[in-house]
C-alpha cells in the first residue's frame, strides 16, 4: 500500500505529535472540515468529540488558545476572567502570525510560538477525541490527557451555559 505524503502544514504537525511521544497518525481526507459539524460527519463521531482550537486576542495584543468542545460555544466573560484581560476573537491574519496555521485548521500543538492554551474540560469525558492536522482536510485522534499535555493548556470551564 503506497501511502500519500501529507502535505507541509500537517507534516509539521505530524512532527510536532512524533516528537512529543503521541501514538497517532493525521490522515488528510479529501473532503474539507472547517467547522467542527464537518468534522464530525467526515470522522463520523459526535460534535462533542471535535476538540476546536480557536485564537482570542487579548486587548494587550496577546494570543490565547481555547481548546473546546465542538459542541460548545466559548464563553469570553469566562475566558476574559481566567487569563485577567478581556479578549476578543482574533482576525485571520494574527491567527496565522501566532500559530503558523490558517483559520480553519490550527492544530493543538506545533505552533510558531507558544501560546497559553485554556481546555474545555467537557473534552475529558472521551476516551478519543479529535483534533485539526494544520489544514481543514487533516484530523487525527488522540487521548484528552494527550490533548492536555502536548497543549501545555489548563483545563477549565469555558463554555457558555445553554438558555
Amino acid at each position: 500500500m503506497i501511502m500519500k505524503s501529507l502535505s507541509a502544514s500537517a507534516q509539521r504537525v505530524q512532527d510536532a505529535l512524533n516528537a512529543a511521544e503521541i501514538e497517532t497518525t493525521i490522515v488528510e481526507y479529501d473532503v474539507p472540515a472547517r467547522t467542527s459539524a464537518e468534522a464530525a460527519v467526515v470522522l463520523g463521531c459526535s460534535v462533542a468529540q471535535i476538540a476546536k482550537s480557536l485564537v482570542f486576542k487579548t486587548t494587550s495584543g496577546l494570543p490565547v488558545l481555547v481548546i473546546a468542545s465542538g459542541a460548545n460555544r466559548v464563553d469570553e466573560a469566562k475566558v476574559s476572567a481566567l487569563v485577567g484581560e478581556t479578549i476578543g476573537r482574533a482576525d485571520a491574519a494574527f491567527v496565522r502570525e501566532c500559530t503558523g496555521y490558517a483559520i480553519g485548521g490550527i492544530p493543538p500543538l506545533g505552533h510558531v510560538r507558544m501560546l497559553p492554551a485554556l481546555i474545555d474540560r467537557e473534552l475529558l469525558r472521551f476516551d478519543t477525541v479529535y483534533a485539526a492536522g494544520g489544514t481543514p482536510h487533516a484530523m487525527f485522534p488522540l487521548l484528552p490527557t494527550d490533548l492536555v499535555r502536548v497543549a501545555n493548556g489548563t483545563v477549565a470551564d469555558v463554555a457558555l451555559l445553554a438558555n
